[in-house]
């Protein structure tokens, strides 16, 4: 095993039972639309209008519901709508910034008073793939990219993070993509850990 896939993460919410209620309704259930690379997620039906000081975007809301509230973006996009936000692992929350999310439907709108973030880039693995290449949850690496795109970029301070409920797969934003002209690639993006 020697490389391993590279997935663009694109703006997203993650929100509580007690949100979803709040914007879609009393046992409101997320609808999945499509299934994403790590077990048991899913992009819903579901999107939501993040609002901030400056500026709105639509987002989507992945599932499962969670135990907490979060907003992932990329730097350009917290910029757009006026919002500074923290490079931070997912979960990591603390004096992050807040935004109103808001149902474009209904209107119903629930104002966070914090949790939105830009994603850290990260890769996930099984125990058995953190073996096989050498490395331990919360590790930092540097990722290569493997494929030919035009732009060669080195993905430093990546870090890792190791679970059994996980499969083996990179996740980086739609800037970092960008600047990687990984729109360019048809096909799989694989990258591989540079020693």
């Amino acid at each position: 095993m020697a490389d391993f896939m590279i997935e663009t993460s694109a703006r997203h919410v993650h929100v509580t039972k007690d949100t979803l209620e709040k914007l879609f309704g009393k046992g409101f259930e997320l609808v999945p639309r499509a299934w994403l690379s790590q077990p048991g997620q899913f992009a819903s039906c579901q999107r939501v209008i993040v609002k901030g000081p400056k500026g709105s975007l639509k987002c989507s809301i992945l599932g499962p519901t969670r135990d907490k509230d979060q907003v992932e973006l990329s730097i350009t996009d917290a910029r757009s709508i006026g919002i500074s936000a923290p490079v931070r692992e997912s979960g990591d929350l603390l004096d992050t910034p807040g935004v109103t999310i808001i149902n474009p439907d209904n209107g119903n709108e629930i104002k966070l008073s914090s949790g939105v973030i830009i994603a850290k880039r990260h890769i996930h693995m099984t125990p058995n793939d953190a073996k096989a290449f050498g490395v331990s949850n919360g590790d930092i690496v540097c990722v290569k990219v493997l494929n030919d795109t035009g732009r060669k970029v080195l993905f430093d301070d990546t870090v890792v993070r190791v679970s059994d409920n996980y499969r083996l797969a990179m996740h980086i934003d739609t800037d970092e993509a960008n600047a990687a002209a990984l729109g360019t690639v048809k096909g799989i993006v694989k990258g591989e850990i540079v020693k």
